[in-house]
């Protein structure tokens, strides 16, 4: 009986060892038809949605920022909901938060005040608030109604600390999470609770807005969404200059140091208003300023359709390296949307705005200026390339930082090299090669606002890893098939990292939970080794032997007593079933001086194995 049961233990380790646990708060969207064990959407699924109508003043003075908003939200899901969560993000900065990120005393203020609170035009009081969350209680909204809510609210911008908004200089100010937002309400884990404490970012629902900014006259406005009112926010000549932009590959000066020194740009009133829609997007963001120059050019991103993008670049002309953004910001737009990941940009516009951070929002950026063409280059495409994932894609930051950042960094890493060929963007290797198999090291899966010392590796370089991995095994033409399939079946939507995984597997038409589970789920490092190097004749065989659990790809650079060398390579395809050594063969007539193992993206904790001299 014990041979039997272990027998059996045996064979039901082996079938279930390419499983992927699920946590039960996940596996109850499953049985409630919600998701699909596809990768698809289930027939039951569902997401609320959020239409905003927003007026806000900043007073430069002052900091102050001020305004009212209209929402009307709907509820499809099959919950009667009796409360609604709110999103105060500007409380990061309110007197005892908890935060995880520096503020300096100056920048502390009381919160955001909430005022004139109603809920269906009836008032509606509400308890002071500490910190981020703000639960408002509703009458009761059943599934497939609606609600509407307006309120008020103020609160003084950050001027010294800048953590993704703030004051940039005297004239100039990124304005983001400015306004209250309902909290997403999902399938998983029902309202999002989790507080917003500096580092892990943000999880939205995708909702439509109408933002009316209001700005002193000598101020202009970038900002999320198209501009509707443009002739009365700018004068005939810089109207016909974005135009021209807007159809032209060239690039187009809308406002240099003449314009400002003149300063006919916009009416010289004390206060202009600017006009603004975006829908079905899960952000809004504006930045202005009273001295920036503005270059815009535009990229054809659907050959199909000729529709374009207009790509802007708003910056101080004291800042030298932002004179080549506009260039870097265009290739990006025109790489992403014609080579990886090959998907037509997916916004009408994209902008470039000279700030004080690295930090993404729909059509918005808010970059910081660095001191070389290598940096501007890399910072410029990773920002951009957030506008897949997670604004088209609907990710939830706050817990799976991978799903975005991840994707950001191959997207830099295989881009800034299509922009400039001599760069080699190996962003994160050494920090991952650093912490890998530690105590500090933790599982991709993780949820990222759990983590503190493995944060940055398991949301930038780690996923990275794993997912140039799974191309290089697919080959570029699979893995863009299987990459559409996952885009096509959620975009506009709320995936979770299983949805991915099993779009994955359904794109490709190739089941890989043994690499999934491996990369993302297990425990463990990647350690390499060159065991030996054999010759008999001609005939050549080096085998590489792997010392830790993760997969690597086998990299090996032959060189020969003349200096040249060989390439060979394995992907990660090589390690699925199991075993701890590869043999790669060759052929040459020519006498073997050294053998070295590992690439620019080869994670190995233990390099010092890798070469062998002959």
């Amino acid at each position: 009986m014990r041979l039997l049961f272990l027998l059996l233990l045996a064979g039901w380790q082996q079938a279930s060892a390419q499983s992927l646990f699920m946590p039960r708060n996940i596996r109850q969207a499953y049985e409630k038809q919600t998701r699909s064990e596809s990768g698809a959407p289930g027939p039951r699924y569902w997401q609320n949605k959020a239409s905003y109508d927003i007026r806000v003043k900043f007073e430069p003075a002052t900091n102050l920022v001020s305004g009212s908003e209209t929402i009307v939200y709907t509820n499809n899901s099959p919950d009667t909901l009796r409360y609604l969560n709110f999103k105060l993000f500007a409380n990061l900065f309110q007197h005892g938060a908890v935060r995880n990120m520096v503020v300096t005393a100056e920048d502390l203020h009381k919160g955001v005040a909430i005022k004139n609170v109603k809920i269906n035009g009836a008032d509606r009081k509400v308890s002071a608030v500490t910190g981020t969350n703000m639960p408002v209680a509703i009458d009761d909204l059943a599934p497939g109604k609606q609600t509407e809510i307006s309120l008020d609210f103020s609160y003084t911008l950050n001027e010294n600390t800048h953590i993704r908004t703030g004051t940039v200089d005297t004239g100039a100010y990124f304005l983001a999470y400015f306004f209250p937002r309902v909290a997403v309400y999902d399938d998983i884990n029902g309202w999002d609770m989790v507080p917003y404490s500096g580092v892990t970012e943000f999880y939205n629902d995708f909702s439509d807005f109408k933002v009316a900014v209001t700005v002193p006259g000598n101020y202009q406005v970038w900002a999320t969404g198209d501009l509707k009112n443009g002739p009365e926010v700018f004068s005939d000549t810089y109207l016909q200059r974005i135009a021209r932009a807007e159809k032209s590959d060239g690039i187009v000066d809308i406002i240099d140091s003449t314009d400002i020194r003149k300063g006919n740009i916009s009416p010289r009133n004390p206060f202009n208003t600017w006009r603004f829609e975006a829908s079905n997007v899960v952000d809004f963001a504006f930045a202005i300023s009273n001295h920036y120059c503005w270059k815009a050019t535009s990229v054809e991103v659907d050959r199909a359709t000729k529709r374009r993008t207009r790509v802007d670049v708003a910056f101080n002309t004291a800042h030298a390296d932002y004179f080549g953004v506009i260039d870097y910001a265009r290739a990006t737009v025109d790489r992403m949307s014609h080579h990886f990941p090959k998907w037509p940009f997916p916004y009408p516009h994209i902008s470039v705005f000279d700030g004080l951070d690295q930090m993404e929002y729909p059509m918005m950026v808010n970059d910081n200026p660095v001191p070389d063409k290598a940096g501007a280059i890399e910072l410029t495409d990773h920002e951009i390339f957030h506008t897949m994932f997670p604004f088209y894609m609907g990710t939830n930051e706050t817990i799976y930082a991978w799903m975005d950042e991840g994707w950001a960094t191959i997207g830099e890493w295989l881009i800034s090299p299509m922009i400039d060929s001599t760069i080699v963007d190996n962003y994160g290797m050494a920090n991952y090669n650093a912490i890998a198999g530690k105590a500090q090291d933790l599982p991709i899966m993780t949820p990222s606002n759990q983590q503190t010392d493995a944060y940055m590796t398991n949301a930038y370089p780690k996923p990275a890893l794993g997912y140039l991995y799974v191309k290089d095994m697919l080959g570029d033409s699979l893995f863009l098939k299987a990459l559409h399939h996952y885009i096509r079946t959620w975009n506009g939507k709320h995936p979770q990292p299983y949805d991915f995984f099993n779009c994955m597997n359904a794109g490709a038409g190739k089941d890989m939970n043994w690499f999934w589970k491996s990369w993302f789920f297990d425990d463990g490092y990647p350690d390499l080794a060159i065991e030996k190097v054999d010759r008999n004749g001609q005939r050549c065989e080096i085998t590489v032997l792997s010392k830790g659990n993760k997969p690597v790809p086998v990299d090996l650079t032959v060189t020969f007593d003349d200096q040249t060398t060989l390439q060979l390579h394995k992907s990660i395809a090589c390690w699925e079933k199991g075993n701890k050594t590869v043999t790669i063969p060759f052929s040459t007539s020519k006498k073997i001086s050294k053998v070295t193992l590992g690439g620019t993206w080869s994670a190995d904790v233990n390099p010092a194995d890798n070469v062998k001299v002959l």
